[in-house]
């Protein structure tokens, strides 16, 4: 008698990866996602500019999960995409991701390391990750060296798109630091979480910057009952909404 003996599936980091969006993921999610890449897209387009900064306003709104899933969905279109931790302070990518983060950005920006060896290389097809690495001493004056600009410089040349995980905008101004480089920010919310007072603070650091706000990705929103119309949002996606 021939028995057969069954495979054990070995998961990639990017299946261990809690909340990160998958071909098992529910339609309604990746639709979400879709809508917010289209949303981006245009306006990407419209500014010559192939780079955004995807931040929230405090930390713990889910805004480095949305940035892999947004960066996921950009992926899907067969478009080579850079994702890139540049929240020097408080690092969150390579766990997210199960990565590992000996070497990153701040090791290039301060010549410690190489561009094409820090970088992972198809952690999904056509997505490659720069997490942040090393936590330095002086983080904004990184994010806001010559060294920096060349990095980011590289990056638009290389690939299709170059998405940022940023620091959250109430914690640490590193984020505007960005402004420059970037087409907008795109700007995460959570429900029960994220206050209208947090979104208005947001919206007028980002003013006074000189740059602007993209749109807003919300997340953890409840489920409505049946017949439910968003009229606060343009799209309502289950679980995920993305507004202009």
């Amino acid at each position: 008698m021939k028995l057969s003996v069954k495979k054990k599936k070995v998961d990639s980091g990017m299946d261990k990866a809690k909340n990160v969006i998958s071909n098992d993921s529910k339609f309604a999610i990746v639709e979400g996602y879709k809508i917010a890449r289209t949303n981006v897209v245009f306006s990407l387009t419209a500014m010559n500019n192939n780079c955004v900064a995807v931040t929230s306003w405090s930390k713990g709104e889910g805004k480095s999960t949305a940035t892999v899933n947004l960066a996921i969905s950009f992926a899907k279109m067969n478009k080579r995409v850079l994702l890139i931790d540049t929240d020097l302070r408080r690092p969150n990518l390579h766990n997210l991701l199960k990565l590992d983060n000996k070497t990153g950005a701040s090791d290039v920006i301060a010549k410690m390391g190489s561009f094409e060896k820090a970088v992972h290389h198809d952690v999904i097809s056509y997505l490659d990750v720069l997490t942040s690495g090393a936590i330095p001493p002086n983080p904004s004056e990184l994010i806001g060296s010559p060294y920096f600009a060349e990095l980011l410089k590289k990056a638009k040349e290389e690939y299709d798109y170059v998405i940022m995980d940023t620091p959250p905008l109430g914690v640490v101004a590193d984020t505007l630091l960005l402004k420059d480089f970037v087409a907008g920010y795109v700007l995460v919310v959570r429900e029960k979480v994220t206050t209208h007072g947090d979104i208005e603070n947001a919206l007028q650091n980002v003013r006074l910057a000189d740059s602007k706000v993209l749109g807003f990705l919300k997340v953890g929103c409840s489920t409505r009952g049946k017949g439910y119309k968003s009229r606060k949002y343009n799209y309502n996606y289950n679980n995920y909404y993305y507004s202009r």
